[in-house]
């Protein structure tokens, strides 16, 4: 919302792209200066064998109560990690892929749902429909805001799960709009209601699931040891898919039509609600090690004497017998 209000009054000054990347400058400064402010995270000079800065990092974060218990929790999650790094053929094909699986393709269903194309063609698509690109960009912002605050309330009261399952299923809803707008004729009393309300719709109903919960669930289903070569393997994907998305929507828009196009979006909408429904679970409420126990089952294997079996005793239930 303020790069609306700064970019639209500037518009009409020669040259005001200039202006917003100036004007930019100043978010950035703040951010810097704010960075010296930051604590460092614990859990790196954790690692580093910097205890006691760990701790004193603990105290600033959670009051001094609670460190120890911090430090405790610390030492259970790195224990039996390995020092060495993390390749990235252990993160596509080792004991690990299912997760960075999970959140590589949440963020590909992300941008291949078509929402960057949306946000950065909504003026032209409103432009087609008759409404002015200005205000166009304000309902698109309104819209992104206001779903952003309903996800904010109902993140840790409904879970993650159930707002992705409803985010993408409300935007397969809303291309469906979009596609039923696009087929009618232009003379149709309401296409224009039908055509804007799709689109918005589309944005409300990403910014409350699909916008927020992947980049807080990607952090909580990966396990420590691997987190950061994983997140920057997941973000890879999404901007990979973000740039493609974008270079293509307008020349697509224009070669297959808007009913084709934006059926393909809400297949992938769609396709997102059976992935999430399949593989993604909920951590609302749950530790890491649980979550990390839950998508990593871990089990030891034994013959019994005199029996062809196997016994399989996983962490997060009990034995289960295979026979031979």
């Amino acid at each position: 919302m303020a790069s609306l209000l700064v970019g639209i009054p500037v518009k009409s000054i020669v040259g005001w792209w200039r202006y917003c990347f100036w004007i930019s400058i100043i978010p950035a400064a703040v951010l810097a200066l704010a960075m010296v402010f930051c604590v460092e995270s614990p859990h790196w000079l954790y690692k580093q064998g910097r205890i006691a800065e760990a701790e004193a990092e603990f105290g600033r974060l959670l009051g001094g109560s609670h460190v120890k218990t911090a430090i405790a929790e610390l030492t259970k999650l790195d224990r039996g990690e390995e020092a060495d790094g993390v390749k990235l053929t252990e993160l596509i094909f080792g004991r690990h892929s299912r997760v960075v699986f999970i959140g590589s393709t949440l963020f590909a269903l992300q941008q291949l749902s078509g929402i960057n194309a949306v946000f950065y063609f909504s003026s032209t698509v409103f432009r087609r429909s008759g409404v002015s690109s200005n205000l166009a960009n304000v309902f698109v912002g309104i819209s992104n805001l206001t779903g952003s605050i309903v996800a904010l309330i109902l993140m840790d009261k409904l879970g993650r799960r159930i707002l992705l399952l409803w985010s993408f299923f409300g935007m397969a809803a809303a291309m469906a709009l979009q596609v039923c707008a696009a087929s009618l004729p232009t003379s149709t009393s309401g296409i224009f209601y039908l055509s804007i309300g799709g689109m918005l719709m589309f944005v409300l109903t990403f910014a409350i699931g699909a916008g927020p919960v992947p980049g807080l669930l990607l952090p909580e289903i990966l396990p420590s040891r691997i987190r950061a070569k994983a997140v920057a393997f997941c973000m890879s994907v999404h901007w990979a898919l973000n740039f493609f998305v974008g270079l293509m929507f307008l020349r697509l828009l224009e070669q297959i039509g808007p009913q084709l196009l934006y059926s393909i979006f809400g297949t992938f909408c769609l396709l997102a609600v059976v992935f999430v429904k399949r593989n993604v679970m909920e951590t609302k409420g749950k530790s890491l090690q649980e979550i990390e126990i839950a998508l990593l089952p871990q089990c030891r294997i034994y013959k019994e004497s005199g029996a062809r079996s196997l016994a399989l005793f996983f962490l997060d239930g009990g034995p289960k017998f295979l026979g031979l």
